[in-house]
């Protein structure tokens, strides 16, 4: 078990890789299937993992993005993602780390403020999304600022999602 490095495997031609780093098992497989069924130019390889370091393997492709979900509704899953980005060299944060916020939506289920995650991410120099995964849907904002786009029906929907501060205040 090593320190994830950006550079440290060849990149593969048109092929782009994202590890998805988060507690929730089917959480983290929901939102693979939805990154998944959009249309890309190049082929995405998303691999999951509940927490880092990753085991060292050879065959290991090299990874292009890290995106670290934190379930707004457990304070285990922010735990867990602290602890893991110990584990990722200092690099990796020229723009090839981005924090997923899951859970937006029931303001009134959340035991994480949105303000802790938003820290995180300023801390680490690393844009933060908040969004909600439903079975039809995914909503998303970058810092409040998304553009609405939306697909046919059989596709996933991308909207904007507006920021309460309803959650209990964070530490």
């Amino acid at each position: 078990m090593s320190v994830l490095r950006p550079l440290d495997k060849q990149p593969g031609l048109n092929t782009a890789t994202i590890l998805l780093v988060g507690t929730e098992d089917a959480l983290l497989q929901q939102l693979a299937d939805a990154m998944l069924k959009e249309d890309c130019a190049s082929e995405l390889k998303i691999h999951l993992a509940r927490s880092l370091p990753l085991p060292s393997d050879v065959n290991r492709p090299r990874i292009d993005l890290i995106m670290f979900v934190v379930n707004l509704h457990s304070k285990y899953s922010l735990q867990n993602v602290e602890e893991s980005l110990r584990h990722v060299d200092a690099t990796f944060f020229l723009g090839k780390v981005g924090f997923l916020a899951m859970g937006a939506g029931q303001e009134s289920h959340c035991s994480i403020h949105r303000n802790t995650v938003t820290k995180l991410a300023n801390t680490y120099r690393s844009p933060v999304f908040f969004c909600d995964l439903e079975e039809s849907q995914v909503t998303r904002f970058f810092r409040g600022q998304a553009p609405a786009h939306t697909t046919d029906a059989n596709r996933t929907r991308l909207s904007p999602w507006p920021v309460p501060d309803t959650c209990p205040p964070g530490p």
